[in-house]
Parts: C-alpha cells; structure tokens; sequence
C-alpha cells in the first residue's frame, strides 16, 4: 500500500512542478508588437489568391465548355438531312385519321 500512496505523490508532484514551469514559461512569452496586423495581412493574401484562383479556374471552364460546343456545333453535316430535304407534302395538306364524334 505503501507504494500506491507514494506513487500518487510523485505524479502529483511532476504534475504540479510541469505545471509550474509552463506557467513561467507561458508567462515569459509576449506577442510581437505588429502580430495582429502580419497575421491579417497574411490571411487576406490568402483569401486574395483563393479568389482569383477560383475566378481563373470559372474562366477555363467557361471557355472550354464554349469552344466545346462550337466544335460540336461545327461537326454537323452541311447538307440538309432528311427532316429539311423539301421532298414530301407538307403535314396540312396530307390526309388526317378519321375522328370518332361522341
């Protein structure tokens, strides 16, 4: 029993003594003066770049989709299909089915 009780100190006393010297140690430290205004000068660098990487990565795709379908719209065949040949009766003048009257 004598052991557990003694071990309990010990980790009590390593306890307290790092917690003191983190204290010291915390309590030593002081900002930079200008800590502020280079961290936020910094942030908006970032924030600047993340918006116009993202503004160029809309226009890449945007132009790509565009010159994509320009050269969709390019393979088309010139020569008319079959729909606008011309040949045939036009739809009115072609015999309709009989209505059924109720």
């Amino acid at each position: 029993m004598n052991d557990t009780s003694s071990d309990r100190t010990d980790h009590g006393r390593t306890e307290r003594e790092l917690r003191e010297a983190l204290q010291a140690l915390a309590g030593g430290v002081l900002p930079a003066p200008d800590a502020y205004r280079t961290a936020r000068g910094a942030w908006l660098r970032r924030e600047r770049r993340r918006r116009l990487v993202l503004a160029v990565l809309i226009a890449v795709v945007f132009t790509l989709a565009t010159l994509i379908g320009l050269w969709v719209l390019n393979q088309a065949p010139s020569d008319p299909g079959v729909i606008f040949s011309g040949s045939g009766a036009p739809v009115a003048a072609g015999a309709s089915l009989p209505r059924l009257l109720l």
